[in-house]
């Protein structure tokens, strides 16, 4: 949860208690429980009106799915998939070969003929 073991919430408990006192802390979680409630009820609204906007064709749209980071991630899982079928296919056609990208440091071929 956000990164917060065990050990940090008890300390974080224990310091709200003794800034807020007892008797003022159960209203601070109701009031902090009712901010989650919308917050969430916010970002559900948010995304059904984007999936309404942009059609049937994104319907199954998620907000993780406009994180930069997921967007890179996919597309070079896509890239590596791709790449690796691309070998399968060359292993059992030799013929591909040629069609493979350059490995590092590998030189690229010359042919004296051609120009």
């Amino acid at each position: 949860m956000f990164g917060i073991g065990f050990g940090e919430l008890v300390v974080i408990a224990l310091l709200a208690v003794l800034v807020f006192g007892p008797d003022k802390l159960p209203e601070l979680a109701q009031q902090a429980g009712r901010f989650v409630r919308q917050l969430r009820h916010f970002a559900n609204n948010a995304r059904d009106e984007l999936r309404s906007e942009l059609g049937p064709e994104f319907a199954d749209l998620e907000l993780s799915d406009l994180d930069p980071r997921a967007i890179v991630r996919k597309h070079i899982a896509e890239a590596m998939a791709e790449l690796d079928d691309l070998e399968d296919a060359v292993a059992e056609r030799p013929g591909l070969a040629a069609q493979l990208p350059l490995e590092d440091g590998e030189r690229p071929p010359y042919d004296l003929d051609a120009t």
